[in-house]
């Protein structure tokens, strides 16, 4: 090239995304895009030597859920210092916007929590106010169908009437519009757990460009109703003509990790009739989630004050100690659940620690302790729970309909962020993902390995320009050590930078410097769907 460059890595192992096998060459950057890649070179205002590393694109988080973190935490360390260039959010039903209404309500404490002084209602609004925040990362977004019912119906624990439907359709098409990459649910969580099929069908139906848009799931149930609810998903997929995309796929409980056969067929099966199907896992055995999910579904009808007031009622509460015991004290789980952050001062004591633990110190049953937990907390308990298989784990990162997801939102290392016993895959998914997994078990090849956490994540959400190295695409990179890329990150320690990850490029600018964070580089973008309708 005859004109002066901004930025080359030199003399590094390619990993261009496609899956194919990597050559040894340079990476030229002008401004936000790859203007070079392989053996010719140029002129640059930068040259970063980078000889027997590995240079692939930015690392694409596919399940993300930094709505409120990213605004208290722009600099994202947590998930730039792992490599991660683009973060996929509004996971699980639950996203920026829409927030009116219930919706809003329920997410007061999140914008106390987070230090936000302003009250957004729709996708846009956010997208305004986060674009003044200058993230590190790239943002990209689902709608949640959680946020869409509790806008219209609230937490009410019944069908929508035929005006409500066309409310909620009527905001879905509109965050499509404003940029949306699909619609997530969390089918766990209120009020998404109150949603028939049919609901989620008609509510889809007829929207943006058939099969262009993604449904999302954490679906019904991931142990014991595993395999219905797998073919819930695909019958939605199917009638409402949109991609399916599981969200952290498991075989939750020992009891159900002999369905993994099952599930992987039912999945394969749909591919093979024409259904656009994938998922994504985290590298860990272990879950997180709110505590409150240990409780019957009919707990959540109206919210969480409702649910508070419940607690506070002692025929109900005789009700869920029974129901409890019968579904996790009788098999002895209490000691595979720990909580992992809370928000009173006095219960701080309890992060890092099982319920059977704190029921022990606390000389009460568990039961009363998760109860009493959850009215002082005002249900804002979060929880990690073991019950994962670890053979079933390497079965679904090595399958070819996989990519990987941290289930977690960004996270500085101080600030209002830093705190609890957040689970480790906030810090470390990806480097433990490249690093215990692949290279040092070699599931895959290190080269299909990059491409399920680049290009094909990129592709199947309808990012375009990038997740690949290649001339005109966005200059999103990221330089690690194969022999060293190791996460550092435990249930215990959380907080941990990972080794191995050198250099982070988003949009032309170095975010990480030879494993450090480079304050005041915040030059990530909001990504939306193109072909809006």
């Amino acid at each position: 090239m005859g004109d002066t460059i901004d930025l080359l890595l030199k003399n590094g192992f390619i990993y261009d995304g496609s899956g194919d096998a990597p050559f040894r060459g340079n990476v030229g950057i002008k401004g936000d895009r790859i203007v070079l890649s392989g053996s010719e070179t140029a002129e640059s205002e930068v040259v970063i030597d980078v000889d027997g590393l590995c240079v692939s694109p930015g690392f694409v988080d596919t399940h993300g859920h930094s709505e409120f973190n990213i605004i208290a935490a722009p600099e994202c360390e947590s998930k730039v210092l792992q490599g991660v260039a683009t973060e996929i959010n509004g996971n699980c039903g639950l996203s920026a916007g829409p927030l009116l209404n219930d919706a809003k309500i329920r997410r007061e404490a999140d914008f106390i929590e987070a230090g936000i002084p302003y009250r957004w209602n729709s996708l846009k609004e956010y997208f305004v106010y986060l674009n003044e925040r200058y993230p590190v990362i790239n943002y990209a977004t689902l709608s949640g169908q959680g946020n869409i019912r509790a806008s219209v119906m609230g937490y009410d624990r019944r069908e929508p009437d035929s005006g409500e439907l066309e409310q909620m359709r009527a905001l879905l098409r509109n965050d499509i519009i404003e940029g949306s990459l699909g619609c997530s649910t969390g089918l766990i969580y209120p009020p998404g757990v109150f949603t028939e099929t049919s609901e989620l069908v008609e509510l889809l139906k007829n929207i943006g460009i058939n099969g262009q848009l993604i449904y999302a799931t954490h679906m019904r149930s991931e142990g014991d109703r595993l395999i219905e609810s797998i073919q819930e998903t695909i019958r939605v997929g199917r009638e409402a003509n949109w991609s399916v995309h599981i969200s952290h796929l498991k075989t939750g409980g020992n009891q159900n990790w002999h369905k993994i056969d099952e599930a992987i067929e039912a999945i394969e099966n749909s591919s093979r009739k024409g259904i656009r199907i994938t998922f994504d896992r985290y590298p860990y055995t272990a879950s997180a989630t709110d505590l409150d999910t240990v409780l019957p579904s009919w707990m959540y009808e109206g919210g969480n004050e409702a649910e508070c007031e419940r607690l506070r009622t002692p025929s109900t509460r005789r009700i869920l100690v029974n129901y409890l015991r019968e579904q996790y004290g009788a098999n002895d789980l209490y000691r595979s659940i720990m909580i992992s952050t809370v928000t009173l001062e006095k219960n701080h004591w309890m992060e890092g620690k099982t319920v059977d633990q704190i029921a022990h110190v606390l000389s009460r049953n568990p039961e009363e302790v998760i109860l009493d937990l959850l009215l002082e907390e005002k249900v804002r308990v979060g929880a990690i729970f073991e019950s994962m298989s670890e053979d079933n784990l390497r079965l679904f990162l090595s399958h070819p309909l996989c990519m990987v997801g941290s289930d977690s939102a960004v996270r500085n290392f101080k600030g209002v962020t830093a705190i609890g016993k957040p689970h480790p895959r906030a810090f470390g998914t990806f480097p433990r993902y490249l690093g215990k997994y692949i290279i040092e078990e070699g599931l895959l090849s290190l080269e299909e390995a990059i491409r399920r956490i680049t290009s094909f994540p990129a592709e199947t959400f309808g990012i375009v320009d990038r997740g690949r190295i290649r001339a005109g695409f966005f200059a999103d990179l990221v330089v690690f050590d194969p022999m060293s890329v190791r996460d550092n990150a435990t249930y215990q320690e959380p907080f941990m930078k990972p080794d191995g990850i050198h250099h982070v490029i988003i949009n032309g600018k170095v975010a990480v410097m030879a494993g450090e964070a480079v304050h005041g580089i915040r030059s990530g973008r909001i990504l939306k769907r193109e072909g809006r309708m």
